[in-house]
């Protein structure tokens, strides 16, 4: 991951299972300090680039040359590993005093992620030709945040193009196919897979986010905690759509979140079709032993039993070997 071709020569983070199945395992971080040191593991490459540090605690934007010089640097380092860039999910800002934000009572279901970008077409459009530039230094993949419709791929595609057409008229460098994904997030977005994996290279399913979305329960709240459980039969028929949705036009799909670094589940998320997991770099070993436990044809046969279950224990039951095969 990143785009069509998953390249089978790059042995550095590709795993298999018993039986043969390759899997890869992609780095997720948050800033550069752990791209850096993420990139000195048996990783394939960093498969969720966390942009938001670039904004934390700061007094203004940071400007297109600052952007680019970080995204270039980590490329860079690479090693002609891919390194998937998303762009700014503003939810996920600690503070941003200078973006003058509107207090929003739920902001989980406001004007976050690509909402926010493509309502504010100066500040994405500058990520858009730093990411660009940065993407001569190695393989760059661009990586979009709660896209749940077309309508949004093809605005996201026009800042996209409009973004080159100005680097085209200052004469600046800058890669002219970065490969493009998008983060399954919402409950729309993976129902609408099919539709939307035609109009992307590779697409990444946000477990975290689809969890809390699909079953009405803020992983931030103590109170409904015992609602949020990633392992819910809904999360997992909604993640295999995603699945399908990807193989059936020949994209790859990856899963990131706190489900894809639970080794009890990394045998079902297999088969439910997953060809990459996103993770952080201390996890690797951990996962990467458990796949190397796994069998295909096990594993597929796993996540068709856990997905007849009636509840998220009921799943956690059958994958721990205690319930009922049917």
């Amino acid at each position: 991951m990143v785009g069509r071709e998953m390249r089978e020569e790059q042995s550095v983070g590709l795993y298999r299972t018993a039986d043969g199945h390759p899997i890869r395992l992609f780095a997720t971080v948050g800033n550069l300090e752990e791209a850096v040191d993420a990139l000195q593991s048996d990783v394939a490459g960093i498969g969720l680039f966390q942009s938001e540090f670039l904004y934390h605690n700061q007094e203004r934007l940071p400007s297109e040359t600052e952007q680019c010089e970080i995204y270039a640097s980590v490329l860079q380092q690479a090693n002609d590993r891919p390194v998937v860039i998303r762009t700014l999910d503003i939810s996920k800002l600690k503070k941003a005093d200078f973006l003058s934000m509107p207090p929003e009572e739920n902001p989980s279901l406001g004007s976050r992620a690509i909402r926010f970008s493509l309502s504010h077409p100066e500040i994405f459009q500058t990520q858009l030709r730093a990411l660009l530039r940065a993407g001569r230094y190695g393989r760059a993949g661009l990586l979009f945040p709660m896209i749940e419709n077309v309508s949004e791929i093809r605005d996201v595609k026009q800042c996209l193009q409009e973004s080159m057409e100005t680097l085209l008229q200052q004469r600046l460098p800058y890669a002219e196919h970065v490969p493009i994904g998008l983060i399954v997030e919402t409950p729309a977005a993976a129902l609408m897979a099919d539709l939307l994996a035609v109009h992307v290279d590779f697409l990444v399913v946000g477990i975290n986010d689809l969890t809390q979305y699909t079953l009405a329960a803020d992983r931030g709240n103590d109170r409904v905690a015992y609602l949020y459980d990633a392992a819910h039969p809904a999360v997992l028929r909604l993640a295999q759509q995603v699945c399908q949705a990807a193989h059936r036009v020949g994209i790859p799909v990856g899963v990131c979140g706190a489900l894809a670094e639970d080794t009890e589940m990394t045998e079902a998320l297999i088969g439910l079709g997953f060809d990459a997991f996103c993770i952080t770099p201390k996890a690797v070993s951990s996962v990467a032993a458990r796949i190397a436990q796994a069998h295909l044809w096990v594993a597929s046969e796993l996540a068709s039993r856990v997905l007849e279950r009636e509840s998220a224990s009921d799943v956690r039951t059958v994958i721990r070997g205690k319930g009922p095969e049917t």
